[in-house]
């Protein structure tokens, strides 16, 4: 039995540094796992649309797909957006079986990129002394989200045995800045901000440069492509593969032989 393609559905950006990333992480899947077929696909502001892809692995034979939000949140867009896709796309191709996985999530794994990629920027600033940390999301009107990004810092500060802030760009507060602002008001003079974002774009940039503004030491760039977050793409596509299986119409024929 063939395995389900991936279609990765990412958010998109007019930056094109975001369309990018997705790119090069839809590479190394491919690399990782040569037996799949895995696609790109964005949900605005860049081609391709999820329904030009679907509708170009039904043209060519495809029966089963998973489509995975490239999501850390799980809010509006995962709750709203993506179930739409799902729906429209059900409705255009009605002879393939297509689910959504899970959006990647806050995972404790992405820590371990979250430091390396701290630990290059603080190189690169010759930074060698940090007595507090800020983790900045993109923040969203739905607080169990947040809640997610709050205990991903605790568990960065007990790593570090540093004290951390979430801090969100847009919908929920503290800032990245005001962040930043009320460590430096307690007098901790080396504040460091990690971006907990999947690519380059609006936000983290807006993040990186307020904070800095602010007087943080270092901005470490957003999570990118690395091996953690293709395992974790590919672990959330097991499981929806798996859901498949109880889509699969009754009518379909058993692969089994009579005796």
């Amino acid at each position: 039995m063939t395995a389900p393609a991936l279609v990765i559905l990412a958010h998109g950006s007019r930056d094109p540094r975001s369309a990018a990333t997705v790119h090069s992480l839809v590479k190394c899947l491919r690399e990782m796992r040569a037996d799949l077929r895995i696609e790109a696909s964005f949900l605005d502001h860049c081609p391709p649309t999820p329904y030009q892809v679907i509708g170009k692995l039904a043209a060519e034979g495809v029966e089963e797909i998973v489509v995975l939000p490239l999501l850390l949140s799980s809010a509006f867009h995962a709750r709203i957006d993506v179930p739409a896709v799902i729906d429209e796309a059900r409705n255009r191709f009605p002879n393939l079986q297509i689910i959504a996985s899970d959006v990647l999530g806050y995972d404790d794994s992405l820590l371990d990129v979250l430091d390396r990629r701290m630990r290059a920027e603080l190189k690169d600033g010759r930074v060698r002394e940090l007595d507090a940390l800020v983790l900045a999301a993109a923040g969203s009107s739905d607080a169990q989200a947040n809640a997610s990004v709050t205990r991903l810092a605790r568990l960065w500060g007990q790593r570090h045995k540093l004290p951390v802030t979430a801090a969100f760009v847009c919908a929920a507060t503290p800032s990245p800045a005001e962040a930043v602002l009320q460590y430096r008001l307690e007098g901790r003079r080396h504040v460091a901000v990690g971006s907990l974002f999947l690519a380059p774009g609006v936000l983290p940039d807006r993040a990186e440069s307020t904070s800095r503004k602010a007087g943080a030491v270092a901005v470490s760039r957003p999570l990118g492509v690395s091996a953690e977050v293709a395992r974790l793409v590919l672990l959330r596509y097991g499981v929806a593969g798996l859901d498949l299986l109880t889509l699969a119409p009754a009518s379909r024929p058993m692969l089994v032989q009579s005796a």
